[in-house]
């Protein structure tokens, strides 16, 4: 429904421009646009090698190619935003005509990314913000409050609304894993019978996940579910619960569909996933700053659905199963 609007608008800002008549700055003879010369679109993700990233690129790539652009991706070898911001400042010197960036931190990743917006270059968040909401023309990311709140429903219909549960996150200001995290806690707080244990921050790193998980079965050890808010807290959880031997008593809810995870599914070590659409944000990112390049209406805020995905209901929706190669 969102395209849909964005592609209504776009008509009518075409429409629009040929009716501006000759004359008019940006235009030919005819009172069409007239074409940018600059078409170089650079994809900053959160993380190299990172299978909701590499979809996200996917969908990127295929749509800036179908839009007669080019597009290269560069990316921090982790999630740091002392390892983004060189990048960031790399790509401001080669002067691409839009960027799209999920920002490593939502308050240090203000500085550099206001400096492309004053080089000229259109700016799109996809997957992560900042803060500041005046930086980005338009945020394209999963709605992850829902996202969290989905998690917190099915892990309450999977253990009876019985029990204790705890939330993994990745860390502290990561603006989409924040908001699961909140999503969450709302929703598990309208379930009297559950205790909610809190959060715990992996630093994105699935050790130090399953160091988290195995140390909470210890003080916890009738412990009934975890929630992952991301890809490497969930692999890492699975990886603590399986050396314990628990993958059976404690329910594991992650987010994101990697190979490794949709494996962990289909083996019953993983009870659920609540699945994103990376290659959609990426193609929504791409009409949005190609858009904004144009001279065309832009949408400030895009937010994607996410599904849950069970064991019997897993094949049916391998759409949502993420790559690891384009």
């Amino acid at each position: 429904m969102r395209v849909g609007t964005a592609a209504v608008a776009a008509a009518i800002a075409l429409i629009t421009a040929g009716c501006g008549g000759s004359g008019t700055i940006g235009q030919n003879q005819g009172g069409q646009a007239e074409p940018p010369a600059n078409k170089n679109l650079v994809l900053l993700p959160g993380v190299k090698a990172e299978p909701f990233y590499i979809s996200m690129e996917c969908g990127a790539q295929e749509e800036a190619a179908k839009l007669g652009y080019q597009l290269t991706t560069q990316a921090p070898d982790q999630f740091e935003a002392a390892l983004q911001t060189p990048i960031v400042t790399g790509v401001l010197a080669t002067r691409p005509a839009g960027v799209l960036i999920a920002p490593t931190d939502d308050v240090a990743l203000a500085n550099p990314m206001t400096q492309l917006k004053g080089a000229g270059i259109k700016v799109v968040e996809v997957d992560t913000r900042l803060q500041d909401e005046s930086v980005a023309l338009s945020t394209v990311s999963s709605n992850n409050e829902q996202g969290g709140r989905l998690a917190a429903q099915t892990v309450a219909q999977l253990i009876g609304d019985t029990g204790k549960v705890m939330v993994l996150n990745t860390k502290a200001g990561t603006s989409t894993t924040d908001a699961r995290a909140r999503g969450f806690e709302e929703e598990i707080a309208k379930h009297p019978g559950i205790t909610y244990l809190g959060q715990e921050y992996t630093d994105n790193q699935p050790a130090v996940a399953a160091q988290k998980v195995s140390a909470k079965l210890s003080s916890d050890p009738d412990l009934a579910a975890v929630f992952a808010t991301n890809l490497n807290s969930g692999e890492g959880a699975a990886t603590g619960l399986r050396n314990a031997g628990k993958t059976e008593q404690v329910r594991l809810v992650g987010f994101d569909a990697s190979p490794n995870q949709v494996e962990d599914l289909r083996a019953g070590e993983v009870s659920a996933l609540i699945a994103q659409d990376p290659a959609t944000i990426g193609r929504q990112g791409v009409q949005q700053v190609v858009a904004a390049i144009e001279g065309k209406p832009v949408q400030r805020e895009i937010q994607t659905d996410l599904i849950a995905l069970t064991q019997a209901d897993m094949d049916a929706n391998s759409q949502y199963f993420y790559k690891t190669a384009c």
